[in-house]
């Protein structure tokens, strides 16, 4: 999926993170919009390359240029001010960028998040929302638990009862507590049948990891 057009204005986008985003937080950082843009063109052309590439190229770079803590209660805007931010962006700094296609970023962009419930209503969108939810799967995902969890100064999980068995899960306390929050629930909510299955397979490296982790708890080493 990726052409001439689209790798151009790449090469920009990254520029301009490199020059103008600062941001301490290593799970929105530029490599993440990198990886978010890698797993959407996997999905796009195996979903039969039905987006705009430009647009979901866009949005897959600025989908996070606001990112508020995990904590904050401004979390839920944090897609619509990225978007807002963005649209601004494309007008003012990149200001050969197609006027047309401003729109269909800003939706994408406001629609990825989690925590903003916006519906996708295009297929750029879609794809967006699928690849962000890729990081939060497998063993990025995995890694990204644990990072934000330090940062919040959460505990690792309730030793009595590790995988809340017979308690209400909190995962703003306890980071395991997060697995069935969320991202246990994140296959069926995919867009597309390829992040459909792509979720399921990661879903289940993460159950790997809690038998093996339930296992070290409970002192089963064999």
């Amino acid at each position: 999926m990726q052409d001439q057009d689209t790798s151009g204005w790449e090469a920009r986008f990254i520029s301009y993170h490199i020059a103008h985003t600062d941001t301490k937080d290593g799970s929105h950082d530029l490599g993440h919009f990198q990886r978010v843009w890698k797993a959407a063109q996997y999905i796009d052309k195996e979903e039969g390359g039905v987006a705009d590439p430009l647009i979901l190229l866009t949005a897959a770079y600025f989908h996070d240029l606001v990112s508020l803590p995990k904590n904050s209660p401004e979390r839920s805007a944090a897609s619509r001010l990225s978007a807002e931010k963005t649209s601004a962006l494309l007008t003012d700094v990149f200001m050969d960028f197609p006027a047309e296609k401003i729109e269909g970023v800003r939706h994408a962009i406001h629609a990825h998040s989690f925590s903003a419930q916006v519906t996708p209503l295009t297929i750029e969108a879609r794809i967006l929302q699928d690849a962000d939810r890729m990081e939060a799967l497998g063993a990025i995902g995995l890694a990204r638990v644990f990072y934000t969890a330090g940062q919040l100064s959460q505990r690792l999980f309730d030793a009595e009862d590790p995988l809340a068995q017979t308690r209400e899960p909190n995962d703003r306390q306890y980071s395991l507590d997060h697995f069935q929050v969320k991202l246990f629930k994140l296959p069926a909510l995919m867009n597309t049948a390829t992040g459909r299955r792509l979720a399921d397979e990661k879903v289940e490296y993460l159950r790997q990891f809690l038998r093996t982790i339930e296992g070290e708890i409970r002192g089963k080493y064999s």
